[in-house]
């Protein structure tokens, strides 16, 4: 899993995250992209909504995404964490 947060709005910082748990049965396998969505990725923000909100208007200002492009910010459940989603067509 790879997560973009910003402690500030000029310093994004990406981290990564793998998991390797000794288990009997395989990974899932990541589910293969249709012919109707070609070309295209998928962005998750995770973190407080300010740094959310934060790393959005990053993007833009480096000329990667509109903010309106972006989900509105989704609850994650957890305690002052939300998520938001975009999905770009990339070349």
């Amino acid at each position: 899993m790879i997560t973009l947060t910003a402690p500030d709005a000029f310093a994004p910082v990406v981290s990564a995250a793998v998991s390797c748990a000794a288990s009997s049965t395989p990974p899932p396998t990541p589910p293969t992209s249709s012919a109707s969505e070609p070309n295209r990725v998928r962005h998750l923000l995770f973190g407080t909504l300010t740094t959310v909100q934060a790393t959005i208007r990053h993007l833009h200002k480096l000329g990667y995404a509109d903010p309106n492009d972006w989900s509105q910010p989704i609850s994650t459940g957890r305690a002052n964490e939300v998520m938001a989603i975009l999905t770009k067509r990339v070349r």
